[in-house]
């Protein structure tokens, strides 16, 4: 019995290892690209993401460096997240400065009825296919310019956007340490002024893993935000070194909220399978009919069984949102939506959902993000109402002077008076 299992540990061991290895941690750079002499003169914005960040935890847990920010930089309320409030779609639309029903990353895992493909944040082939990424990301916009960006880790930024990436990427992955991603920022501003990179996006996923796991509330939680923190003040200090021009703005993509994954909500017996595609998810599902004569009648059924959750037609999903049928630019958006109320969620998978989760109302207050910013355009000691997360694109592109003829939900006026 000891032997086996030593043997099973080891193999266990071994298929750790592999994986690992198996990850590419190598940085993408694009030669032969270079700044305009126009750009050179521009200031620099390092555009942090702290996944899963609620809007509280700074002051809860104490976060120094992100206090400090809201002492002598600017501070908003909270922002609020665009719906649903996860991950993929909101860091897309933060790239963006549009809502996810308009880009088309409407949630992590949907269907495309057109391409007959369920997309899924999690599976590479999607997740790098630029044909699901609309708009105009904040690299692109850049890179068209003839201004160099740099981005470790943001959804949407392995994919290109017509033809275009980042001049400096990495593909994501688990094992690259929080001091590596910080050197390579540090290296990034140290390059020759045509090669030196004057967008810069990061993301650490900590505070969203320990919250998932363990709740916001938990010492695990609370670790994170200071592992995370610690990394924003090195990041300062290391801008401040340079002598450069450069702005930090630090947000979050969703809250979290504590959730009752023992007693879930299973599919709802209305649901058959063989009429519908419903893609997993715990804080909203999806209904794609595979033939329009089966909603009417499913939907009635719902609406009859329903409990703990709301049913919501695709034409009569909240205006607030943003979300319904007529904005629904790539008609990914479900025929029918399930949203459960908190602390419900949903399970039909049978594999047990952690006690954290997101993707709920943003109106509700365990969704909401941060906004921190300080540098030499913004204000210093200047709190704003809170704002949606759309806002954030013009605002860094009016900083870095790149102007923009594309349609976006975002407007400067909301943010543009944080800026000097």
């Amino acid at each position: 019995m000891i032997l086996k299992r030593i043997v099973f540990a080891v193999l266990l061991l071994a298929v750790f290892f592999t994986a690992k290895a198996q990850q590419d941690t190598t940085q993408q750079i694009t030669q032969n690209k270079y700044n305009s002499l126009a750009q050179q003169q521009k200031p620099y914005v390092v555009l942090i993401s702290l996944d899963g960040f609620r809007w509280d935890l700074a002051e809860k847990y104490q976060a120094t460096n992100l206090l400090k920010i809201k002492q002598t930089g600017v501070f908003a309320e909270y922002m609020k997240p665009s719906y649903p409030s996860l991950t993929f779609p909101n860091h897309y639309t933060i790239a963006t400065g549009m809502y996810p029903s308009h880009h088309g990353l409407v949630d992590n895992i949907f269907y495309d009825k057109a391409k007959d493909v369920t997309y899924k944040n999690s599976n590479k082939v999607t997740a790098t296919d630029s044909s699901f990424y609309g708009g105009k990301p904040l690299w692109t916009l850049a890179e068209e310019q003839e201004m160099l960006s740099a981005v470790f880790y943001w959804p949407g930024s392995e994919a290109s956007n017509n033809g275009v990436r980042p001049t400096y990427y990495y593909k994501y992955n688990e094992v690259t340490p929080v001091e590596n991603r910080i050197e390579t920022v540090k290296n990034w501003l140290q390059l020759p002024a045509n090669r030196r990179p004057h967008f810069i996006a990061l993301y650490f996923p900590h505070v969203d893993k320990a919250a998932h796991k363990f709740t916001a509330d938990s010492e695990q939680a609370k670790e994170a935000v200071k592992t995370v923190d610690e990394a924003v003040g090195k990041l300062m200090d290391i801008a401040k070194e340079t002598g450069l021009p450069v702005n930090f703005v630090v947000l979050s993509d969703h809250g979290m909220a504590a959730v009752d994954n023992i007693n879930t909500i299973p599919l709802p017996k209305a649901i058959d399978k063989n009429q519908f595609t419903v893609p997993a998810g715990t804080s909203i599902l999806h209904l794609y009919a595979k033939d329009k004569k089966y909603i009417k009648p499913t939907y009635r059924a719902l609406k009859t069984e329903a409990q703990d959750y709301d049913v919501y037609l695709a034409k009569r999903v909240p205006k607030r949102w943003h979300y319904n049928k007529k904005n629904d630019a790539y008609s990914r958006i479900g025929d029918m939506i399930l949203v459960p109320r908190l602390p419900k969620v949903f399970n039909i998978t049978g594999i047990k959902p952690e006690i954290g989760q997101h993707g709920f109302d943003p109106a509700n207050p365990v969704m909401h993000a941060i906004f921190y910013a300080t540098g030499p355009n913004f204000k210093t000691n200047y709190q704003i109402d809170a704002f949606e997360n759309v806002n954030v694109y013009p605002l860094i592109a009016d900083i870095l002077g790149l102007p923009y003829t594309h349609k976006i939900d975002g407007k400067l006026k909301v943010l543009a008076p944080t800026l000097k």
